[in-house]
Formats: structure tokens, sequence, C-alpha cells
């Protein structure tokens, strides 16, 4: 519905005019708009501009939803470099629950003008307290009195800021839930005097450059940024601008929101606030959530939920609805086996712990180490990635037990505790004290606390945060109590915990001379444990009530209409030693009766093999391993394992094992459990698993102890190819093993399959990475269309081609590389390592050499018989010198290649245009050199265009060394397949 003035209806063109006029002087010449959808009531919107004064114009936006009557109010703030736009999905929601909702662009952004002054109490700060003002005049805003409307406000970020500061400068303000946002800007940006420099970068870019800002917060930046330190008045600078100033008036009910991914703003903003507005006495809620700055998941829906229910709790006055625990964490639960998503869990506690709560002390190991503050802080060490965060970063790998923090050899000092003996929870600060000298006055050091799991794991950076610290007078040597980075992190049974004192991160700024630091423990490690927090139970999901009874139903329903097994079809003695055999198989679904899933496909694996299973999308492969697995039944032909046909529930598949599109995993167990666990389900005794052998082959190592949430998705693929491999079945089946892994992993996989297979036992693999197929495997079963294309090995599929590698004994010149690409039946002669790639022409394509007109030419007579058996004889072929590298004469080839080495070798009455080249050069007898021989193989064609190269090429005087096809296996399928991949 729109309420636009244009739209009214029924009324007088005067009557409409005077309505207009009144409407304009309240809206500020703005526009109303109406949003609706079909299940939700409509919000009605008006756009306006606010004059703030000094030439600065706001652009705002006002929600309200349902039927006259007063409501309390909420100004809803955007983040920094967004604008109104970005919160008018909440706006509307919360229009909808019974507020009437506010939105504006800040200065600077929008469409809104004035510079950007970072909260500046005499510009953003005031205009908030110019749009109270405008919500007091509202008629349908309750009002707590005349000139005093019942409002909170939300944000976050920069938003965030500004609810903190507009409830320390105005006291109408009733409720704020500032989320991810700082208490001391100054604190954020120049941590304990150090600067942080990539972050103050992205806040300039963002906000358009330096010239969108005030004139001097753009000097302040320009002179920090040039200098790398932080001087007093930029600090000062800053702190007028943060909720810091004003928080002894800040007396509000405040749901605090902060994320433990982030770098920016840090679990530390949050804990500052909360204890000063608490001694404030107003309540004070705090949530630290899994996202950030730095990425991660924000839980925006449950978020903005308990959002609501503070402000209907505190501008209601609804006193019996939840707002949620004292403390909540979120958690990372690990994957979701099912879709790979990452599962969160709350935890709560009573009241707030701050970050001190329940210290423990670990002890650390390590004698006194210096290490060099490279000149120009050049390579930095790296820890989060500032504005790179997305819905993943660093800390989103770093929450899942994956490292990827970089420290450069000779730039740290480490300390070590021991293994802990039980599952540690550290929730909050750890602090450690420690001895600091330095070649400089100042040193500046990045403390961290990784976790270190056993083996050579990479260690574990949580929330990639890091504490810088400035060390004043450090060339006399000085104590230092180093505060590091609020965490709430799990470190396991068996792990270690590992002090890190760096010289460079890439976030900050570090001294640009030269130095050596040294640094030696004066005390032990002490962690806090937040005891009083206790973390919820995993929900259980919906089946777990519905599967027992409708199991039940199932089971009988299979009872009242079960059928009478057929007699299985007998074992074949003559396959029992044949680990795969597949005569005219056929399968047609429902719905496709002209079309064959797979049709008359018929092929054999033997022990020892790696099959490859290659086709295109929809060639049938799938549906074959289906049938092969007894899943579906074929609906002709039969699939024979050993002797024994395949179907649902045959002895027999217990000798096949299988990994199909991954494997589900309890993301809390260890590698070894799962396993253990599945065995146990097969019922079958723990001795046949052969479980140890099975996981050297997979090359595990060390990480089966650790839970399955903290693997890499490569070490979830081999875990999941472990689990095929218990009981060691003598037939493997693997469905595209390699998806998600990069290449080191991929390899990994490669050598995994290439050993299963070395004693004796068969796999077949499906993948659609034909190069690693060509790596990997020994035979190939070419499929397209449901129909068997080719099968046999390998090199037989792909020595078909039309690339030949001509391998030299010495190199040669450009020149006689021209001559090559000159010769009839040569499309093109290239270098590669090791020779030249010939490629032949087709019979269809001309071949014009370089510069020159080629007439027509009668076919090449066939070579004349050579009637002894064996005999290298050179026929047609000058028996002089070869060429040497650089192209001229010489009595021998560089590798000491006879004229015999370049002579044919043919069979007895067998023309050599029937030949095809062979892949290795042979050896003539007693002369040890490599002879080039033609192998009949009853063909013609490129065979003979083969044959007849070589005799041009000796011609030519190519130090030929070998001949052999070159070719892709991808060239051999698109060709098979007639190029439709």
């Amino acid at each position: 519905m729109d309420l636009r003035l244009r739209a009214v209806r029924g009324l007088r063109r005067r009557t409409v005019a005077a309505v207009a006029a009144v409407l304009l002087v309240l809206a500020g010449a703005g526009t109303w708009t109406a949003v609706a959808s079909d299940d939700a009531p409509a919000v009605h919107r008006a756009d306006r501009l606010m004059d703030m004064g000094g030439g600065v114009r706001i652009d705002t936006s006002y929600f309200t939803s349902g039927s006259g009557g007063r409501r309390p109010a909420v100004l809803l703030a955007h983040g920094f470099g967004d604008s109104k736009k970005d919160v008018e999905g909440q706006a509307e929601q919360l229009a909808r629950d019974g507020y009437a909702v506010l939105t504006w662009s800040a200065r600077g952004f929008g469409r809104s003008t004035g510079k950007i002054g970072l909260n500046d109490p005499k510009g953003e700060v005031a205009d908030v307290s110019k749009l109270i003002d405008w919500l007091a005049k509202r008629p349908d805003v309750q009002l707590d009195k005349p000139g005093d409307p019942r409002v909170g406000m939300a944000g976050g970020s920069y938003g965030g800021a500004i609810s903190l500061l507009a409830a320390g400068y105005d006291h109408r303000v009733d409720a704020i839930t500032p989320a991810i946002t700082y208490w001391n800007l100054a604190d954020a940006l120049f941590p304990n005097g150090v600067f942080k420099k990539l972050w103050a970068g992205v806040f300039m870019n963002s906000g358009g450059g330096c010239g969108r800002f005030t004139t001097e917060l753009c000097r302040m930046y320009d002179r920090v940024a040039e200098s790398g330190m932080p001087d007093a008045q930029a600090r000062a600078l800053l702190e007028e601008r943060s909720p810091f100033a004003v928080g002894k008036d800040i007396k509000v009910p405040t749901l605090l929101v902060q994320g433990q991914s982030d770098s920016l703003f840090p679990l530390g903003q949050a804990d500052a606030a909360a204890r000063a507005i608490r001694a404030n006495g107003a309540p004070v809620d705090v949530d630290w959530i899994a996202g950030g700055h730095d990425g991660g998941d924000l839980e925006t829906s449950r978020v903005q939920a308990r959002v609501t229910a503070w402000f209907d709790r505190y501008l209601k006055d609804k006193t019996g609805v939840d707002t949620g625990p004292a403390f909540r964490i979120t958690r990372t639960g690990g994957f979701n086996s099912t879709d790979g998503t990452i599962l969160l869990r709350g935890a709560s506690g009573d009241l707030y712990p701050g970050l001190e709560s329940g210290r423990r002390t670990v002890s650390l190991s390590g004698r006194q180490q210096s290490f060099a503050n490279p000149a120009g802080a050049n390579p930095p060490a790296v820890s989060a990635l500032p504005g790179l965060g997305g819905q993943g970063g660093l800390s989103q790998l770093s929450s899942l037990g994956i490292g990827a923090s970089l420290d450069f050899p000779g730039q740290y000092a480490h300390f070590d505790s021991q293994p802990v003996r039980g599952d540690l929870w550290i929730t909050g600060s750890p602090t450690v004290t420690v001895h600091v000298t330095s070649t400089s006055d100042d040193a500046v050091l990045f403390g961290k606390v990784y976790d270190v799991g056993p083996g050579s794991v990479q260690p574990v950076l949580p929330s990639q945060l890091v504490a810088p610290v400035r060390v004043t007078g450090a060339k006399a040597g000085k104590d230092v109590t180093l505060t590091l980075p609020a965490i709430d992190h799990e470190v396991q049974k068996g792990h270690q915990l590992r002090l890190v004192l760096a010289s460079t991160d890439l976030g900050y700024a570090s001294p640009a001379a030269p130095a050596t630091y040294t640094v030696a423990l004066k005390g032990a490690l002490e962690v806090p444990t937040a005891p009083g927090v206790t973390t919820a139970a995993a929900p259980l999901p919906s089946w777990v009530w519905w599967f027992p009874p409708a199991g039940a139903l199932i089971a009988l329903a299979l009872l009242l209409t079960g059928r009478r097994r057929r007699t299985a079809t007998a074992p074949d003695p003559a396959l029992a030693s044949v680990p795969l055999q597949i005569t005219d198989l056929s399968k047609r679904y429902a719905g496709a009766a002209d079309r064959y899933a797979v049709r008359d496909v018929s092929f054999r694996v033997e022990k020892g093999q790696v099959l490859g299973l290659l086709g295109p999308n929809g060639a049938g492969k799938t549906t074959t391993l289906r049938m092969l697995m007894g899943l579906i039944k074929p609906d002709a032909g039969e699939i024979r394992v050993f002797g024994h046909a395949i179907r649902p529930g045959a002895p027999v598949l217990s000798r096949v094992g299988a990994f199909v599109e991954g494997a589900g995993f309890l993301p809390h167990l260890s590698g070894r459990e799962n396993l253990e666990l599945y065995w146990q389900a097969t019922g079958r005794p723990p001795e046949d698993a052969h479980l140890d052998e099975a996981l050297e082959i997979a090359g595990l190592g060390d990480a089966l102890a650790r839970a399955v949430r903290t693997y890499s998705q490569g070490m979830r693929q081999r875990l999941a190819i472990a689990q095929a491999m218990l009981g060691l079945p003598d037939l493997l089946i693997l469905d595209e093993p390699t998806n998600g892994l990069d290449p080191p992993q991929i390899r990994e996989m490669r050598k995994v399959m290439i050993r299963y297979a070395a004693a004796g036992r068969t796999v077949i693999v499906s993948s659609h990475l034909l190069a690693e197929v060509e790596q990997s495997c020994t035979h190939l079963v070419v499929m397209d269309r449901g129909r068997l294309i080719q099968a046999g090995p390998v090199d037989e599929i792909v020595g078909s081609g039309d690339t030949l590698l001509v391998g030299l004994a010495a190199d040669v010149p450009d020149p006689l590389v021209e001559k090559v690409a000159a010769l009839p039946g040569v499309a093109s002669a290239v270098r590669t390592e090791g020779g030249l790639l010939v490629r032949l022409a087709s019979p269809a394509e001309p071949v014009v050499a370089p510069g020159r007109h080629t007439e027509p030419t009668a076919p090449a007579e066939p070579m004349t018989p050579v009637g002894v058996s064996g005999a290298a004889v050179a026929t047609d072929v000058p028996a002089g010198p070869m060429v040497t590298g650089d192209g001229s004469a010489g009595p021998d080839s560089p590798a000491g290649v006879s004229v015999v080495a370049l002579a044919l070798a043919v069979t007895p009455q067998e023309p050599i245009a029937s030949g095809t080249v062979s892949d290795e050069p042979a050896v003539s007898e007693g002369s040890g050199e490599p002879v080039v021989t033609a192998v009949p193989a009853g063909g013609t064609g490129r065979s003979a265009a083969a044959a007849r190269l070589l005799v041009e090429l000796v011609r030519l005087e190519v130090p030929v060394a070998s001949l052999g096809p070159h070719r892709r296996l991808e060239d051999a399928f698109l060709t098979l397949i007639g190029g439709s991949a």
C-alpha cells in the first residue's frame, strides 16, 4: 500500500494541498512509504533530511507499524562505512514488534553531509540529541515526561559506540544494546602504545579517505602513520570521542555484545565497559558471540532476538520477559558431519566473571632467549588479517583447531608448558611476567599463547589474537607483566601451551631500526578458567524422537509383506580369484524407459590393479558403483566379486570396502575412537579390523588422538578412507576421494591408494581429476552415456594420440627444429624438456612449411621388409656422423649413440608402415646403446606416419635417442567421448 501524497484519493484538491503542506513541515520535506509482506503487518517508512545546523543535513528514515497509539522508540545506528540502508531490515522488524524506529546515516556517510568526526561529542553525539528532540515531538512516541521520549539505542561497531556515548551525554536514553564496539578508541587503535596500523588504515579507507574526516583527525592520522608511534595528543583526541570519557554517566540497562573473532575491538573493550557501567549501578549483561570484525558467524538472528527482549524488558516494562543469562559465550562444537557447517553451542553463567576469574597456574620452561627486530620490521609475523575476514577468516580456522599463523625464525622467543593432564578451558586474559632487555631504548613485543597439539601439527593461535606492548627504557632491562588477549578456548588433554614473544606483527607498526631483544621468564603463566560458566548440552536432532516409532512401523510392514528370498546364484569357481567381473550390465530408472543409465557394460578387474572409472557427468559411473555395492539391482547382466554374484546383503560384500560421498564422524571423538565405534557397529571381532594396518596405510600419525572437529578436510578424507579399509577388504571402492583436497593432500591420497594395492588388493577409484588418475591408476574404464567406451591399461589408452615425444641424445639448433616442423605430415614441432614434441597432422589438416608453398605429394612408399628377425639395419638412411649439440658434425653423439642406434628393428615380413612406436627405447644386443624400435601392431595411419617421421629425423641427422607417444589422459579421454566432457 502506497501512502505517498500523490496516492491520496477522495479529497478535494484544496484539501490535498493543505494536508501536503502540513506533512511537508512535519517531515522536513520527506517521503512516506509503506513496506509490507504477505505474512507480516505493513511497516510505514518516512524518509527525510534533517537540518543539524552548520550546513549539515542528516538523512533519516522513520519506521512504524500497526494502529495509532504511543509506543517506545528505538534509535538504530549503522556501522562504520555503512549507511541507514544497512539496518533497514532490523528497523522493520522492530517496528513490527511495536516500536517507533528512527535510523539515520551518520555524518559523511550515505546521503548525509558533513565531515566524519568519529563520534565527536560536538558532531555525531550532538546529532543524536537532536534526533531525540524530534522523537519527543512525535504523537506516536511514548513520553516519560514532556521532551523526554521513552527511547533505546542499538547499533554495531561505530553505531555501538554512539549508543554508549549518547547514553552518557543525554539522560533521556533509557536502554542500550551496543555490539562489537569500543570503550576506549585510543586503547583500541594504540594498545599499550603500539600503533594498530592496518586497522587504522582500514578506517581511513572505508571512510572515503583522509579528506572525508575532520581536519584534526586527518592530521592526527598522518602524523601517527608517518612516525609509527602514537603521541599524547593523538590519544587525547581519540579518548574524548570514546565512551570511556563519559563512563561515570552511563547509568542505563546495557546489553553488551562483543565478538571473539575481533582483533579491532577485542573482548577487553566490552569488559572495561561492563565494569564501568555496573559500578554505576545499572544492569549489565554480556554476550560473547562467535564472529566479529575478523569474520565468523555474527549470529544475527539470535542477537536481534535478544536485543528485542532487552527493549521489551526495559522500554515496555515487561518484567516477565527472559532477557537471557548475565553472561553467555558461543563456543564452536566442530563440524556438522552431514553438511559441513560449523556447529555452535552456548555456555552461560549467572554472573559475568570478568577476565580474571578462576585463575590457574601453568608452569613454563625455557632459557633466556635473544631474537631480532629486523630492519624495517620486515618480514612481519602474521596473526590476523584486518579487513579480510568476511564470513570466515583466520580466526574461524583457529576456532576449529586449525593453525593459521606465521612466526619467522630468529624473530621470536618461546616458552612451553608440560602437556596438560586434563582438559583446560581458558576464559579470559592470561598473564605472565617476563624480563625484557633491548639494544635499543624501546622494545615492541607481541605476546601470544599457542595451543600446541601432539606431533607435528601446526600450533593454533586462539582467535588469531596478539597483545602488543611497548617497553620503554628496555636498554637497562625491565620486568614487564603482559596481559594477553582475552579468549575462550579449550586446551585438550595432552596439549601444551606455548608463550611466544615476537618482534613483529603484520597488523602493527614496529620500530624500523634493527635491534636485538632478550627475554627471560620471571614467573608462571596464569590462565583464567571462569568456573561458573557451563556449556549447554547440544540439542538432540528431531530424528531421535521420530526414528524409533518409524523404524518399528517399517519392520512391521516388512514382516507382513516380506517375500521369500530367491535362491542365490551359485559361485563361479573359475572366478574365485578375480576381484570383479561385470558382464552385460544394464540399468534403467523409473520414468526413463527410453534411456539407459548403464547399458551392456562388461569389464574385468584383476588383483593388484588400481582401476580408474572415468566418464562425464551422466556417464553411469555412480549407478555402476551403486550396483557393485548391492545398493540397487541391475535390470540385466550380473556382477561377480570373487566369483560370488552381488545382491543386497550378499556375504561377499564383507570383502568390499567403500568410501562414497564422504563419511559422518562424531566431532567430539578422536579419529581412533570414531573408527573403533564404527567397527563395533559391524558386530565383527575386533581382531578382524586390522586397525593399525589400515591407519598405517592412511598415514594419519599423531592426529588420531585429536578430536575430529580439529581435522582439516584432507585429514577427514584420509580418516574416511581408513574407515573403508578396516578389515583390509580385498576390493576397495573410492568415489571422488580427492574432493576438497589441496595439491599436497592429493599427493598423499595417491600414495595411500598405491600402498593399498601394492599388497595384492584391488582399488577402484572414480574421479574427475584426470591428471591424478593418470598418475595413480594402472588401468582405466571409460564410460559415456551409460556405455563402455574403452577399457585397458592406462598406457594403452593414453598412447594412441597424435603427439610424439622425440628424445634427443644432444641439443639441436633452432634451424634444425624448424626443419622438423616443415616435414610433410608434421603439424608442429616445439622444444620440451629432454627433446621435441612433434604433433602429426590429421589427414584433413593442411601442413604448410614456413616460407614456402607445398605442392601435393604422393604417398610415401612403404619400406622394404627385412628378412632377418631382430636385425638392426638402416634403409635409405645416411651412415654419416651425428649432429652435435651446436649443430656441427662429429664422429659421435655426446651420448655415444651410434648409427645403429638410429636404425629400425622390425619383424620378418612386416612392413614398417604397420608398426606403432614403442614407449621405451630398446637396447641393441652387445652394444648397450639405445635403439629406436617400431613394434608391429597390425594398424596403419598414425603408426605409419610415426615410422616415416623417424626416417626423416635420421635423414636430417637429428640425434634421436627415443621416440614414443606423448599424450595426456585428458586428450585421450576427450577423444574417446567425442569431446563432450
